[in-house]
């Protein structure tokens, strides 16, 4: 199978065939949409398949024609050949996990024109003939033989993939009154309404009237259908949002149009929306080749925390990702390397939080550090360097050392991991939704859901049973 040769049109003779073996998978089904373009929703909507004449997801129709292409360009003829007519009859439909053989065999040749007509089958694992047709070729006339071209590997990567899951999750929560603070341009408004269209929110919009009432004309909504609190400028809207938190009226807040420093100065004070814990930023990282979600904190709010900070900022994290369903986390506390050495104050730091978690003085995940994010992400990095860890290579919230390093590894991972990241200011007496200007809409939506999952938490109603 090194090398793929031809048979020459001398060499052909009536009832010659050859085969090829193939099992359908999700990856074929996809990779054919995305070369094609056609995303029939019978291929690629699971949902639409179990209702259509199938109830269930099939392969498209060419995907088989493909099939008796490569056994006629690989083996019978093989290299030279050049495809003149192909005739198909569909039969029965080829379902995901269905192993299809296919033969071509040879039927007719015309020496005239050194023309070879074959008949074409394939057959499912059943016995049953899925496609039949004929195929005209123009056979080669000189012998071929060349080295078996090695393709590259694809991956399919599926953006947003975590957030849809999330977002599916929480469907069975009542959405969270939210406290949208000064969301006073187009796009600020918009994200806020499209969150409450998805039953995600229940928006109580602060801010001035004329500027409110501007960018609901900019976006035709009407504001009528929704609870709106009038403030004379940014300021006072934030402290309007934080006032309604602390009085229990909003369950969470979302920053508007306002600067973020703006906001945090009225919830992280002390007549704020402080409790006992520091209050921090957990980024929620969908990336594509991961296989589970990537939770970074706090790369956002605190610049270069203390020990005793980042204990908080770590059990933080652990219970806003528990309260998406998973049970025992597994937090990496990361550094530059996997000893711990004075003259790296981060080795330090990560081998106190790690006995702090053996005292129960953290609770809820296996923590282990210091580790390198490669370490942290993969096990063959682990055994390379020889690290025995229950949390290396399936770590699930990665604490950075400070502000700089984890802000730089967020946005390494969007630019070139095609990673979209959601987030939220936790650690206060309720949530806040950050909303970056570069947030993708999907991407602020997860955010939304990483709220309405952490609030119904903390009342005792959990996101997984909900959804069940």
């Amino acid at each position: 199978m090194s090398r793929i040769e031809n048979r020459t049109f001398d060499e052909l003779h009536i009832g010659d065939s050859a085969s090829i073996v193939r099992t359908l998978t999700q990856k074929d089904i996809e990779l054919f949409a995305i070369m094609s373009g056609d995303v029939n929703p019978a291929h690629v909507d699971e949902e639409f398949a179990r209702s259509d004449m199938f109830h269930q997801v099939i392969a498209h129709g060419m995907w088989g024609g493909a099939l008796i292409s490569t056994v006629l360009g690989t083996q019978l003829p093989g290299p030279g050949a050049i495809y003149l007519t192909q005739s198909l009859r569909f039969r029965h439909p080829v379902c995901l996990g269905d192993t299809i053989t296919v033969t071509v065999k040879v039927a007719e040749k015309s020496e005239e024109k050194k023309r070879v007509t074959l008949d074409c089958v394939a057959t499912n694992e059943k016995g049953e003939v899925v496609i039949s047709g004929t195929a005209e070729v123009l056979a080669p006339t000189e012998k071929i033989s060349r080295e078996r071209v090695i393709l590259p590997e694809v991956k399919l990567l599926e953006r947003g993939r975590y957030y849809r899951k999330l977002i599916e999750m929480v469907k069975g929560l009542a959405p969270i009154r939210t406290a949208i603070v000064h969301p006073v341009d187009s796009l600020a408004l918009l994200t806020a309404i499209e969150a409450a269209r998805a039953q995600l929110i229940i928006p109580v919009l602060i801010g001035p009237e004329a500027k409110l009432q501007a960018a609901a004309r900019q976006i035709n909504l009407d504001l009528s259908t929704y609870e709106v609190l009038h403030t004379r400028h940014s300021h006072a809207a934030a402290e309007l949002a934080v006032a309604l938190a602390r009085e229990r009226k909003v369950d969470a807040l979302m920053r508007g149009s306002l600067d973020r420093d703006e906001l945090m100065h009225f919830v992280d004070s002390p007549q704020g929306l402080r409790t006992d814990r520091r209050i921090s930023h957990v980024f929620a990282a969908d990336v594509p080749a991961y296989p589970q979600p990537l939770f970074i904190t706090d790369a956002a709010l605190n610049i270069s925390p203390t020990l005793e900070e980042k204990h908080d900022i770590v059990q933080n994290a652990i219970d806003l990702v528990r309260a998406l369903g998973i049970a025992q986390p597994r937090v990496a506390i990361l550094s530059a390397r996997e000893t711990v050495s004075a003259r790296m104050p981060s080795t330090l730091d990560a081998a106190v939080l790690c006995k702090m978690a053996d005292r129960g003085q953290i609770t809820g995940a296996l923590i282990d550090g210091p580790l390198g994010f490669d370490v942290a992400v993969s096990e063959q990095a682990a055994k390379a360097k020889g690290v025995v860890s229950p949390v290396a290579g399936q770590a699930n919230i990665f604490v950075v050392p400070d502000l700089e390093s984890g802000n730089m590894l967020t946005k390494q991972l969007e630019q070139f991991a095609d990673t979209q990241v959601a987030g939220l200011v936790i650690g206060g007496l309720v949530p806040v939704i950050p909303r970056r200007p570069t947030d993708n809409p999907l991407a602020h939506l997860g955010s939304c859901a990483l709220a309405l999952a952490l609030v119904r938490y903390r009342q005792g109603i959990s996101a997984s049973a909900a959804s069940a």
